[in-house]
């Protein structure tokens, strides 16, 4: 089992001479720029606007949350992933062929679908993750507030990898923060480490490769280093790196 952090875009993947994944998995960035907060108490000095605007006020997360490519994403993690097996599985099972999991916006999610196709992913399946609180505090006395959050399952012909352990697998799951303390919070779209140990375990196997293009808190390779994957993760942003390699994988065997 390997586990590499690599401070650098993911487009620079052959300088360092990884595996190609059986399972491409990223939380791309939604492109909302400037309203990050919008919905969100933070936006105002002490959660009320009543006070006023505070520092989080018309400001963006992460630098990379303006002008995500999608179409460039693909054409990288095309070729980040294995080549499908020449035979499908056994009769009533799946293959061993590879997928992406894309987690994104609900409006991005027809885009995704589009440059998908374009680049030889031609099935995907939705999944939805739902929770029991929502970030959408601002107005609640006066519109529906989301607690959702969504994905696509990627694979080009063959059905993917999939390993339900005999048990039926829905297209929903539930969506539960980590136990901080355990796992810290690092970056403020962290996906919790334990709803991405659920989705790699279903379409991996032990010593399967993962990667993550846009690893952010490092919480993809903490659920594989916890599962026995290795998983090769970039993160551009020199402070997110920082963090995710001393706080999420500072007790982690790392190569870095």
């Amino acid at each position: 089992m390997k586990i590499e952090l690599i401070n650098d875009n993911f487009q620079n993947y052959k300088r360092y001479g990884i595996p190609k994944a059986q399972l491409v998995i990223a939380d791309i960035p939604y492109n909302i720029g400037n309203n990050f907060y919008g919905s969100n108490p933070m936006w105002y000095n002490g959660g009320d606007n009543k006070n006023g605007e505070s520092k989080f006020a018309k400001k963006a997360a992460f630098n990379s949350d303006f002008n995500f490519n999608i179409a460039e994403y693909f054409h990288f993690c095309n070729r980040l992933l294995k080549k499908e097996p020449i035979k499908g599985g056994p009769r009533g099972r799946s293959s061993d062929a590879p997928c992406m999991i894309i987690f994104c916006s609900f409006e991005q999610i027809q885009d995704v679908i589009t440059y998908a196709e374009k680049y030889g992913f031609k099935h995907n399946i939705p999944l939805i993750f739902c929770k029991n609180y929502s970030p959408q505090v601002l107005k609640a006395n006066m519109r529906v507030c989301g607690a959702t959050e969504y994905a696509l399952i990627l694979y080009r012909d063959k059905l993917p990898k999939f390993r339900n352990n005999g048990k039926m697998v829905f297209n929903w799951f539930e969506w539960k923060k980590d136990n901080k303390n355990l796992y810290p919070k690092i970056h403020p779209a962290q996906k919790p480490v334990g709803v991405l140990k659920k989705l790699i375990e279903i379409f991996t196997d032990e010593g399967d490769v993962v990667i993550d293009p846009c690893a952010g808190s490092g919480s993809t390779l903490r659920a594989c280093a916890e599962l026995n994957r290795s998983c090769y993760g970039f993160e551009i942003d020199k402070r997110f790196y920082k963090d995710a390699k001393d706080k999420m994988l500072g007790d982690i065997q790392l190569s870095l």
